[in-house]
């Protein structure tokens, strides 16, 4: 097991703090090897540099065990993980972690919500693109170009979706594939699943004031110190560290990006082709950038990223508001960054891309 890797630093208190937050300093740790394939941030208000460690250490160790509870591509010792129950797929059930079968139902709450769109049954064919991208990746480091799947391969794949074929028992807690070629891919809620899940253990210890950063999976825990609103920043679609446009953002909340600049490769074609597949056409969605979600939970913020993503803009907005119908207690805020036109209103144009945004961004977002 690696070693995890901290870089420590001491925030200095800020100002205009209530009396009981005036006893709070800021601190903040991060993790580049506790899981998930990013780097993990922690920042919380605390009395003692000693109280925050137990603090961090406890919210690193969650992110590891997580981590290897969600994998789909390593067996842990000891341990029955998503890549348990897909390699047991037409042969037996397996008995998981409540916390995988918390996971899937919220996976299959959403499927429901999206009308089909987030779909973790997806699997045999993000297993596809996942062969195809890694030789892309290799290639492409050589200054080769890469091999795209057929339509015909990822149509037979597509045989072995769906949720028809996935047992859930709560009473004991597992998990069936009935299909021999059936598999989970939980590559769409996993990280914000986690982040949330650490978010909230920390909520339970009484936090006044904490981030929890899994690779730009923001989770707030409550308002700054000083009462002013958490900035936080989408990044540039051309790749590069900057960001495009900033927002203000209140109280605990979440924010994800899903973007077309990571994990992409040139294929033969000369096309790019990412990560992020429509299941509907089972090639890289087109229609944006990038997507941005501000909600409540970062599991959520991660799906629904995920899925707008792969919607053109009225199916999205359609999403969105019945999300708020099934949820009218919860925030729901959108980002749409295109290099193409997006045809809605509130739409501006920024640096040649196209940026949209729902209603209530209006006097949130910072464009310079």
């Amino acid at each position: 097991m690696k070693k995890i890797k901290i870089i420590t630093m001491l925030a200095l208190l800020l100002s205009g703090c209530t009396q009981k937050k005036e006893e709070l300093t800021m601190f903040s740790n991060a993790s580049v090897s506790a899981g998930f394939d990013t780097y993990i941030s922690i920042k919380v208000a605390s009395k003692t540099q000693e109280e925050f460690d137990e603090y961090f250490n406890n919210s690193i160790n969650q992110f590891e065990r997580l981590n290897k509870l969600f994998d789909i591509y390593h067996n842990y010792e000891g341990i029955n993980n998503i890549k348990t129950i897909n390699d047991n797929a037409g042969i037996s059930k397996v008995k998981v972690d409540k916390v995988i079968i918390d996971l899937v139902k919220q996976a299959k709450e959403f499927y429901t919500i999206s009308n089909g769109e987030f779909d973790i049954t997806l699997g045999p064919v993000l297993k596809i693109w996942h062969k195809y991208r890694t030789e892309g990746l290799d290639l492409m480091a050589e200054g080769k170009l890469g091999k795209v799947p057929n339509q015909d391969e990822l149509l037979e794949a597509q045989k072995c979706v769906g949720w028809e074929n996935v047992e859930i028992d709560e009473k004991e807690n597992t998990i069936f594939l009935t299909k021999e070629c059936a598999s989970l891919d939980v590559g769409g809620i996993a990280k914000g699943f986690a982040t949330e899940f650490v978010a909230k253990n920390l909520e339970e210890k009484n936090i006044v004031v904490g981030v929890v950063d899994a690779g730009g999976n923001n989770r707030t825990i409550n308002t700054k110190l000083d009462g002013t609103p958490w900035r936080v920043g989408i990044q540039h679609p051309n790749g590069s560290s900057q960001s495009i446009i900033a927002i203000k953002m209140d109280g605990s909340m979440s924010f994800v990006t899903s973007g077309d600049y990571q994990r992409y490769y040139i294929g033969e074609d000369n096309k790019t082709y990412h990560h992020i597949i429509n299941p509907s056409t089972l090639y890289p969605a087109e229609y944006y950038n990038s997507v941005s979600i501000i909600t409540n939970d970062s599991g959520i913020a991660d799906i629904l990223s995920t899925t707008l993503f792969t919607l053109d803009i009225e199916s999205g907005k359609k999403l969105i508001k019945d999300f708020k119908e099934k949820y009218p207690e919860k925030t729901l805020e959108v980002v749409w960054i295109s290099k193409n036109k997006i045809d809605t209103n509130n739409v501006k144009v920024k640096d040649n891309y196209y940026i949209a945004y729902t209603d209530n961004l209006e006097e949130k977002i910072i464009w310079e």
